[in-house]
């Protein structure tokens, strides 16, 4: 899972040649930490071209505003530079399999 920030972003996730599962979190976002650690783990197990990122808010507001994140944990897949899926909150992990399963 890499990090992305405002300057970054674009180049890294809506110009990336697949799909993009982007992990809107904080560092203060307890629940936050388990969604990131089940992302990794769903990284790790996919049998696709999909990559993982992660966006911390506080540091990068004007990418948050723009997909409307107002809540985090928030995952927003991006693919061919559009938002095709996103997931509010910290979900079982059974629930992010089936929402991203086209991806994995």
């Amino acid at each position: 899972m890499f990090t992305v920030d405002d300057a970054t972003f674009d180049q890294r996730v809506l110009r990336a040649e697949g799909a993009v599962v982007v992990d809107f979190w904080a560092p203060w976002c307890h629940p936050c930490d388990a969604v990131t650690r089940m992302l990794e783990e769903l990284e790790a197990e996919s049998t696709r071209d999909t990559v993982f990122a992660k966006l911390d808010i506080d540091a990068s507001p004007v990418t948050a505003s723009r997909y409307d994140v107002l809540s985090i944990p928030t995952v927003i897949v991006f693919e061919e530079g559009e938002p095709r899926a996103t997931i509010t909150g910290a979900r079982p992990r059974k629930h992010f399999e089936r929402m991203l399963a086209p991806w994995l």
